[in-house]
């Protein structure tokens, strides 16, 4: 599933596109602690986060990361957009919880990590 599809699903927005937009998304992770996040070692992930600050961002460009998902309408600042899009890091926004997005793209097909 790509981004767009991914945005469709939960009912938000594509708001910063990388350079890997096409790429298919076929497993997710969801967590606020990003100490959780540099375990994984996992291609094509979506990262499901309410964690809108530099950590984010910082974190999935460490773990090479180019999907993210803000749920609870959470907005990246202007900071953090400069950042993902030099990066190539993808991001979408939606105001769902975080369980609700996870249930939905669980049920669209996305498979978990773990």
């Amino acid at each position: 599933m790509d981004i767009f599809e991914i945005a469709k699903q939960v009912e938000g927005s594509v708001i910063c596109q990388g350079n890997n937009s096409e790429i298919s998304v076929n497993r997710a992770f969801a967590s606020d602690l990003m100490s959780d996040v540099l375990t994984l070692s996992t291609d094509s992930l979506l990262l499901i986060t309410g964690l809108a600050n530099m950590q984010t961002i910082r974190t999935a460009e460490m773990a090479d990361i180019k999907n993210i998902l803000f749920v609870r309408n959470k907005k990246p600042t202007t900071e953090m957009l400069a950042i993902a899009r030099q990066e190539g890091i993808n991001i979408i926004t939606c105001s769902k919880s975080m369980f609700a997005a996870c249930s939905i793209l669980h049920g669209a097909g996305i498979k978990p990590v773990y």
